[in-house]
Order: structure tokens, then sequence, then C-alpha cells
């Protein structure tokens, strides 16, 4: 029940603020076209031409503007204004291909999304539409939007995911290397830089400031804020693996990581691209945007690539062998009281009763199991809630991360999740091997998020060019507003 959607249900946290706006431009048909054409011209002019649709000057223009209200250091107006238009092209053409092979979003599925954002920032959807025509925009505008988005999120995840391909030596290796690094084997003693074109390996460390991709624009210009605030310190006389475990104990979601050495090519793309004139004990210039979030990156070390160095000793895993392996994960002990969402419970009723037993707990009037028996509307009540061991990416992002932010013993607040309000309640942490099944499927889950980027881009460009575009007029603004 607990387990995580293949959709993305982070979709629904976008918040209302700095939101950027794309206005959609529909076609007459036939011999309505040409006024069409033109009417579109006189308002707001046609900067590019996009297959069958359109980018306006307008629409740059407010793209802008969402940009600058976000307070983020932006290039000159020159080099703003056309980053801005080829990211319109981009998405024009997306939504334009999303159509075409049929990925669509019904009005059901949008008010249920606006549902989740009104009910996430904690406001009736009748408040939230004052909220958005205080942004100055409307909430036509906004709806479609965010339709846009969803469409656009949906179709590059299943374009995108197919195109990334994973063989069974990759896990292999992957694998290999983490087992080394549990072991010792990663680190041997510092050697010799290799010299200009030779073969090397790299030993890169980062700390990663998780932000969704589907977040808004506050959520991303925080994470990165904090990212570079990061990158500042680090530059002063710091232990950098230091730096991120005090970094980590402030904010939970941060991680930090000794990556070990790696060759060129078994360094995630961005990463390599970032550090690739690095030297060894430097940070990257600047911090590293991916998918997942922000990335701060120093280089440990650089060494020469001896051919025929020995490998560390390690046993072989016997084929179909189900003994635990060295990749170490996370897992918590946690119970909770569910109240699913249905007619007639509010959301300001249910967090009014789960604050009710929170408290009952908290001056230990009540037992939080007891509790659980009683109220809990899942199959856990009989259990006293408990959910069992569960690891990194078992349970759906909203409660895992609230999970993860509770001390051995604390009560959370009350928390939303597509299943209902929740009470949680963390027993215990361990450290655990996982299984050979579950140490491949870790493995993939994680080559797949370091090829992501790559695949995306690439994917990207090929969209791009591809496509019919004509740019006609993008340096001057719309002449007059909509």
């Amino acid at each position: 029940m607990m387990r995580r959607n293949r959709f993305n249900q982070a979709l629904a946290a976008m918040i209302l603020a700095g939101t950027a706006l794309m206005p959609q431009f529909a076609l007459a048909q036939d011999g309505s076209k040409t006024a069409a054409d033109s009417k579109i011209r006189n308002i707001d002019g046609v900067a590019a031409v996009v297959n069958t649709g359109y980018v306006t000057r307008k629409e740059i223009d407010d793209r802008i503007m969402a940009l600058q209200k976000q307070g983020t250091k932006l290039p000159d107006a020159a080099t703003l204004r056309k980053t801005v238009l080829e990211r319109l092209i981009v998405e024009k053409i997306q939504l334009q291909n999303a159509e075409q092979e049929g990925v669509a979003v019904s009005n059901k599925e949008l008010d249920k999304i606006i549902g989740d954002i009104a009910a996430k920032n904690k406001l009736t959807v009748a408040e939230l539409k004052v909220k958005i025509a205080a942004t100055g925009s409307t909430y036509d505008r906004y709806r479609q939007m965010l339709r846009d988005d969803v469409i656009i999120s949906r179709y590059r995840e299943r374009e995108v995911e197919g195109k990334i391909k994973i063989s069974d030596a990759e896990v292999d290796n992957f694998i290999t290397d983490r087992n080394r690094e549990v072991a010792g084997g990663g680190r041997v003693a510092r050697s010799t830089s290799a010299a200009k074109g030779e073969p090397e390996e790299i030993d890169v460390a980062q700390i990663f400031i998780p932000v969704d991709a589907s977040a808004g624009a506050g959520a991303q210009a925080a994470a990165k804020k904090q990212a570079e605030s990061l990158l500042r310190e680090a530059r002063g006389d710091v232990d950098f693996l230091q730096l991120g475990a005090m970094a980590a104990k402030d904010n939970p979601k941060i991680k930090f990581q000794d990556l070990g050495y790696r060759t060129p090519d078994r360094l995630p793309q961005l990463f390599y691209e970032a550090v690739r004139n690095t030297g060894g004990g430097q940070l990257a210039n600047a911090v590293v945007r991916s998918p997942a979030g922000y990335h701060v990156l120093k280089v440990l070390d650089r060494r020469a690539l001896v051919a025929g160095a020995p490998e560390p000793q390690q046993a072989a895993p016997q084929e179909g062998a189900n003994t635990p392996q060295s990749i170490m994960v996370t897992q918590t002990l946690s119970r909770h009281i569910l109240l699913r969402s249905r007619a007639g419970l509010t959301d300001q009723d249910a967090e009014r009763r789960l604050a009710g037993y929170r408290d009952q707990v908290r001056t230990k009037t009540a037992d939080f199991g007891e509790l659980a028996k009683k109220y809990s509307e899942d199959g856990s009540a009989a259990n006293g809630g408990n959910l069992g061991w569960m690891g990194p990416g078992d349970l759906v992002p909203e409660f895992d991360q609230a999970m993860n932010r509770l001390q051995i013993g604390e009560v959370s607040n009350p928390v939303k999740t597509e299943f209902g309000w929740h009470l949680i309640q963390v027993l215990e942490r361990r450290e655990a091997q996982l299984t050979l099944e579950k140490q491949r499927q870790f493995a993939r889950a994680a080559i797949r998020e370091r090829k992501f980027e790559q695949a995306y881009q690439d994917w990207l460009r090929e969209l791009r060019d591809t496509a019919t575009v004509k740019i006609i007029n993008a340096d001057d603004p719309a002449a007059s507003p909509r």
C-alpha cells in the first residue's frame, strides 16, 4: 500500500510563486489561418515559428519577468533573451510531439493535481485562485501552464527512460566498485598524476542537495542557494567530507559521499565535465545541476592509471547465491496511524484528529501502538501500525522524507500522502546489507540516475534538430501587453 508509484507524485508539489507562464496559441483552420497569423503578429509579435506553432515575444517577456522575480543572478539581457527563446522552442516541440503521441492530461486529473497543490499549501481551491490572481496571472492560464508541465514530464519520462540501456556488465562493475569501497580497496596510497593525455583515475567527493526536477521555482532557488553557500564554505580551511556531515546533520536530506577512484568514463558525465580541468585537492568552480538536485564537487586526488596493476582480492559471488553482499543501506523501523482520504473527512479534520493523537503520545497519556490499533485505517492497524523495516525508495516520498527527519522514538506532525493523512513514529534504525537481488536493483537504479541527464540532453538535441524552426524577431519585446 505504501510503495512508491511509477509516476512521480512530486508534480503536485509545485508552489505558486515565481512560476513561469506559458500561454499557448491555437492556429485557425484553412481560410482563417492568414487572419490569425496577422492578429498574433499585431498583438504579440511572433519571435519564432516552431513546426506548426509559434513562440511569441510576449511569451519571452513573461518568462524573463518570472526569472527576474526569483532574484537569481542572470546573464546580460541579450544572452538571457536568446536562452529563454531556445527554452520555449524546445518546450513547444515537446508539447507538439506529446500531442501527436497521444500524451494528455484530463480535466479530472488536472483538478486533482490542483487540489493537491492547494492542500499542500494549506489552502482551499478558492483561496488558491485568489493567490494566483495576486501574481498577475489568471486561473485559466495557471491551469494551462500546469497541464503543459505535466504533459512534458510524462512525455519526457516515457521517451528518455526507453533510451537508457543498462547491461549486466555495468551492474556487475558497479557492485564490484561498491564492495571495494566498503572493504577499503579503493583507499590506496595516493600516486602521481597522469601526464597529459594519459589514462587516469579521479577521486571525486560530493555534497548533494536533492530537489525534484518538477519542484517549483522557489524550492529550486532555495536548494541552489544552499549548494552555493556550501561551495563558499568548502573554499575555506575545512575538511570537505566533515562539512558534508555537518550539513547533513542540519538537514538529513543532504547527502555526502566519496565516490572513490574512477576512470572518466565511469564518472557521471556532468561530474566529469565539471572537474575535467580541476587538480587534486581543488573544488569544481561552480555548483553542478542534475535532474536530482545540486552537487558540490571536490577532486580529492588524480592518479595515473597503471596498466596491469593488481586488483584488490575479493571473493566472487556465486551464481544464484542469495548471501547478503557489501552494499549497505539505512533501514528504518516505523509505525503509523493512517486516516484515509474519503468523503466526509476534510484535511482540517484529519490534521486535527492526528494532532490530538500526537499530543497524547508526547504527553505519555496514550500509547502509539494502541492508538494505531484503534484508529488506523489500513492493514497495519492490527499490528499497532508497524510497517516493518523499510529502506530507501520503499515508501512514497512524502512519508519517506518525514520519517527520515525523525529521531528514534519521535512522533511526527500530521503528514499527507496520496493515501491520506499519517502520524509517524520511528522505532529503530539499522545499517543493513542488501541481498544479491536487492543489490542488483540498487545498482540499476543508481546507474539509471547517472545516465539520465546525458540521455535527456541527447533526446532534447534530437528533438531540436528534427524540428522546423524559423527565428523571426526575438530581440524586441512585445509591442503591447496582452
